[in-house]
């Protein structure tokens, strides 16, 4: 088996370059599995810790591990708790102040040592968060200090000179993201709760609801059972959004039928004119197809699809009229954007 040496000739060939890089992953991928078998019950309580927070998680570290720490930050915000990283050195000139007694401080440092960090213990005392240590050995002044402490164990780094974090950097993610996510489990935190703190992301798309893209107010056209076609056509006249159906309703705005312009443009074809001043209820399709309020919009595309039609009311549960999903409305949509 390949092993990294402490020199490296510039002239490598490119077998030896993938032997190298194999090998950063084998030992990475070791100090995972060790790490996976030392962690104890102490992850786990750090997770309760988290969330039974009233106040913020605050993710602290100097260096790569600060960097792990924003990323720590970011998966903890993005799964349903309110997270921020803070810069150690920021926080002695000021930034102490964005914390309260009821936060949690979450400190992430190799050595247990880091000097920036510790600067933070007495104030952190002083305010009363509950401080959990992330790092090697809890015997150091991090460890001992915190309230919970994550212990890694010794780790090898990956780098040739024994000095980049790298090896110790990637389980201190993995950790990160085992309590991250722990605490998520604990919140019962679905892939509807997801999508709402990532609208813009694939998920967000497929968890779309109807609501989120129907049209409403004076952008549907609406019509009453009696009034006649021509009538409605021209009260509707004007500015607005264009949809190509009216939406008839009975007087408590329950959906009755619907009229769309391919129905007017086959009385024209069919020289029905005389129809221009009948009942618009006596010539629309009644019992249209529909969806209610809270539908997937993946969901409301497919029914499109497979009927062929261009409009697509919604309504609430009691069948009242609550939008419109025209196929204009769907431009910029994707087939992959609801697929699961």
């Amino acid at each position: 088996m390949a092993m990294i040496t402490d020199a490296s000739p510039a002239s490598e060939t490119e077998a030896e370059g993938l032997a190298f890089a194999r090998e950063v992953l084998r030992i990475e991928a070791e100090a995972l599995t060790r790490v996976r078998e030392r962690l104890n019950g102490t992850v786990a309580r750090a997770a309760e810790l988290i969330h039974g927070c009233e106040g913020s998680v605050i993710v602290t570290g100097m260096g790569k591990a600060g960097l792990v720490g924003q990323k720590m930050a970011a998966t903890l915000a993005s799964t349903g708790t309110r997270a921020f990283p803070l810069h150690p050195a920021e926080a002695v000139h000021g930034d102490l102040g964005r914390i309260r007694a009821d936060d949690v401080v979450v400190a992430l440092s190799q050595s247990g040592e880091t000097e920036e960090v510790l600067r933070l213990l007495p104030t952190l005392r002083r305010i009363g968060v509950n401080l959990v240590a992330v790092t090697e050995r809890g015997v150091s002044s991090l460890g001992r200090a915190a309230d919970l402490c994550i212990e890694l164990g010794p780790i090898e780094e990956a780098c040739p000179l024994g000095l980049a974090p790298s090896a110790s950097t990637t389980v201190m993610m993995a950790v990160g993201d085992a309590l991250a996510l722990l605490v998520s489990r604990m919140r019962a935190f679905s892939p509807e709760d997801f999508a709402l703190y990532h609208p813009a992301g694939n998920l967000g798309r497929k968890l779309m609801r109807v609501e989120d893209v129907m049209r409403t107010g004076r952008h549907i056209r609406r019509a009453r059972v009696d009034e006649t076609v021509r009538e409605v056509f021209v009260r509707l006249a004007g500015p607005r959004r264009r949809s190509g159906a009216v939406l008839v309703e009975d007087a408590e705005s329950r959906l009755l039928g619907i009229f769309t312009d391919s129905d007017l443009v086959r009385l024209f074809e069919k020289r029905r004119e005389g129809d221009l001043d009948r009942p618009i209820g006596a010539v629309m399709t009644a019992g249209p197809y529909r969806v209610a309020v809270g539908s997937l919009l993946g969901d409301a595309v497919e029914l499109m699809k497979a009927h062929k039609i261009s409009e697509l009311p919604v309504v609430d549960y009691s069948d009242r009229l609550a939008g419109l999903i025209d196929v204009t409305d769907l431009i910029g949509f994707t087939a992959a954007d609801f697929e699961e």
